[in-house]
């Protein structure tokens, strides 16, 4: 059959081949403590110690000028008890503990041994991609075989090759390959520095960092609109979200203080939910969880605080989250706890200076304290005020 001479195949040089692994389970993260119970106790320890430290600066007012509510609003607007507050979280963490047993009954053991294999995987990918590059280049009218050999007499063979479409027939290495009776010495081809180093930053930086991304992005949609659902549905949210707002002036260790349905529904939930989606490892798991608390917790402390890392990730912090729990921003403000970008597309953000506001609800509850505190004194002094008047008792 004869041929056409117009058709040419494309002949590429060989990969560098791939090395073996052998896997084996990955080592517990701490010698006295399964990584199965770490990541399931870790989220609730980071929980109370951050929380912990808000109390602290709490009780002891170290930082009043960051406070975003006085002590007397605390005190005086708050309709939940620190110990019915308390109570309630650690039932939310109860089932928190059971859920994640039983994600992680539902994952496989991880294993270590292939990280190798994975980032040459990725090298191989990024050494196919460069076959493109002659074509993309012959699309603006340049000669990529001719550009390549004059940037090899340059003196820059790397780039040469990969104007060539990833042809380095000067990078080799000895790899011992199994012959017979005897092992025998093979020269294959290798990789160059650059793809390496770009494989490794895509295996170990930026599929896990898209893995973090699309759980945070999964966990902050379901959250928004079941949030947003419980604000608008009168039936769930006298039933279920009206107990996480009898704290108006919210406080770190009441970040999780919610009906057990709730806090089942929309947190524990879209969380779970996330890390399946994301397919992240255990140990990133346990990351994601971590981060998750902390920010919640943060986002409820009560505090302005310009050096909190947490509160500069997103605009989504503390002062944001806030603005929701007063009776004036109470329909909006929903997105929780990373982002604002559902509030903004949806119309849901509070637009307006708050200040004011706020200097009227801190001078009323200045005025309450001081009133209660003059009738608690003359009470003890024997007097009591009958039609503006002093009388003794």
């Amino acid at each position: 059959m004869a041929s056409s001479s117009n058709t040419t195949t494309a002949s590429y040089p060989p990969l560098p081949p791939l090395p073996s692994y052998e896997l084996k389970p990955l080592p517990d993260l701490l010698p006295f403590i399964s990584d199965f119970w770490l990541s399931i106790i870790l989220p609730h320890v980071a929980y109370w110690v951050v929380s912990g430290i808000f109390h602290l600066i709490d009780t002891y007012d170290l930082f009043p000028q960051y406070r975003l509510h006085t002590p007397e609003e605390i005190s005086q607007r708050n309709l939940a008890s620190r110990w019915e507050v308390a109570r309630d979280v650690v039932l939310e963490q109860i089932l928190q503990v059971a859920t994640g047993a039983f994600l992680n009954l539902t994952e496989a053991k991880q294993m270590t041994g292939s990280e190798g294999y994975d980032v040459a995987v990725w090298a191989r990918r990024i050494r196919i991609a460069q076959r493109a590059l002659p074509n993309m280049l012959g699309l603006v009218g340049l000669n990529a075989r001719g550009l390549s050999e004059k940037v090899a007499l340059g003196g820059y063979p790397l780039l040469a090759g990969a104007l060539a479409g990833g042809d380095y027939p000067f990078l080799t290495t000895e790899l011992v390959v199994e012959g017979g009776k005897k092992a025998v010495m093979e020269t294959v081809p290798a990789f160059a520095v650059w793809e390496v180093v770009l494989a490794k930053l895509m295996y170990w930086v930026v599929v896990p960092g898209f893995q973090m991304w699309v759980a945070v992005a999964v966990m902050d949609t379901w959250q928004y609109f079941w949030h947003r659902a419980m604000h608008v549905n009168k039936w769930m949210y006298t039933n279920w979200h009206a107990r996480h707002h009898r704290l108006y002036v919210p406080y770190a260790y009441g970040a999780l203080y919610n009906h057990p349905v709730e806090g089942f529904v929309m947190d524990t939930l879209g969380a779970g939910i996330g890390y399946k989606l994301s397919f992240m490892t255990n140990r990133m798991g346990m990351l994601f969880f971590v981060t998750s608390m902390m920010k919640t917790v943060d986002d409820h402390c009560g505090y302005k605080l310009p050096w909190d890392p947490l509160q500069h990730i997103t605009s989504n912090n503390a002062a944001y989250h806030d603005i929701h729990h007063q009776s004036w921003g109470i329909k909006s403000n929903f997105s929780q706890p990373f982002f604002t970008i559902w509030d903004r597309w949806l119309g849901t953000k509070w637009e307006g200076d708050v200040q004011l506001k706020y200097e009227r609800t801190r001078a009323n509850a200045a005025a309450k304290d001081e009133k209660k505190r003059l009738v608690t004194g003359k009470e003890r002094n024997g007097s009591v005020t009958v039609n503006g008047k002093v009388k003794a008792k």
